[in-house]
């Protein structure tokens, strides 16, 4: 009877030390949030729907996609940021939102090494630099001819103030010796049409959105802003061709947690991320649609963040970009 007992006593002892490891397997045990900090329709919500049918495979949990819009993507932030560190919250975010937001604006209530979880980069993205099809330019040779004939009667859009979409145009002026208004939208999906429209004459912006609206006409795109041309667009020349030497500016898709989230659960998202983009279709419709696959796991996009954080900085400075 006593040694039953002990027995007993022995196996529950067992289970209670195995609890954390039990806990840890059952993550996640419900649906997991994915904030963006941006419109639907833009190019993060198409990354994001590209993938979140096959990490819902990976996980067993649906994935929710949250739009939080506003202020170059730092609503969203802080949307996140705030959230508990438990792994039912995450952030889908772009080179404006984690590297060029802390150097442009003078009070940002976030600080990216700081206040997030690097999860996982999941793309590299070029830009196209884009013109609305009602001016009578075919070229950037030609827009850059034709925009210095008129300083200040053009107008660019962006996503919103803070954003690649805002800072290539600033860069690409100064190259390029051109004056032209930036409207600030909510959002690249209200940008795109205005551009359009003709409301606004110019646009930079990620390559997936760009070239689905240059190949059915409703846009033109000029040049890309990598060093290679780019599979989506192969027609189109890059801005070095185009006579800009040295004009590369490459963006970047990841995903974040709030800071704090336990290893475990960090190392099953990114593990989970590490198997969705090593999936065969999921990377060719990626590079159909103009997006490099570049998977990197926590460690690792933890550790291109603090590089690209400074590089970032310098290209702002060298803008002459501020908000506050």
């Amino acid at each position: 009877m006593h040694k039953t007992l002990r027995r007993i006593a022995a196996c529950a002892l067992l289970a209670l030390a195995h609890l954390p490891q039990m806990a840890q397997a059952a993550f996640p045990e419900k649906p997991i949030r994915l904030v963006i900090g941006f419109p639907a329709g833009g190019p993060l919500d198409q990354h994001a729907r590209l993938l979140s049918d096959k990490l819902q495979a990976v996980l067993g949990q649906p994935i929710v996609i949250d739009y939080k819009s506003g202020a170059g993507g730092t609503v969203g932030a802080q949307e996140v940021m705030k959230a508990p560190a438990d792994g039912y919250t995450l952030m889908l975010a772009n080179t404006g939102v984690m590297v060029i937001n802390p150097a442009l604006y003078g009070k940002l209530p976030y600080a990216t090494l700081r206040d997030f979880t690097p999860i996982a980069r999941t793309a590299m993205q070029p830009l196209a630099l884009l013109v609305t099809p009602k001016l009578p330019v075919r070229t950037l040779q030609e827009f850059t001819a034709y925009a210095k004939e008129r300083p200040g009667q053009l107008n660019y859009g962006s996503a919103g103030n803070g954003g690649i979409s805002h800072l290539v145009p600033e860069m690409f002026k100064n190259a390029a010796g051109l004056f032209m208004v930036h409207i600030p939208y909510r959002g690249s999906a209200p940008a795109f049409t205005d551009l359009m429209a003709g409301q606004v004459q110019f646009m930079a912006e990620s390559i997936p959105q760009a070239a689905s609206y240059h190949k059915q006409g409703k846009v033109r795109a000029l040049a890309v802003t990598s060093r290679e041309r780019n599979p989506a667009l192969p027609d189109v020349p890059t801005v070095i061709e185009s006579g800009l030497k040295g004009f590369e500016v490459v963006g970047f898709y990841g995903f974040l947690a709030p800071a704090g989230l336990p290893a475990d659960i960090t190392a099953r998202l990114s593990d989970a991320f590490g198997q969705v983009m090593n999936n065969p279709e999921l990377r060719s419709r990626m590079v159909a649609q103009g997006a490099d696959p570049a998977f990197l796991g926590s460690a690792d996009f933890a550790r291109f963040l603090a590089a690209e954080m400074p590089r970032w900085a310098q290209a702002v400075k060298a803008s002459g970009a501020r908000l506050d």
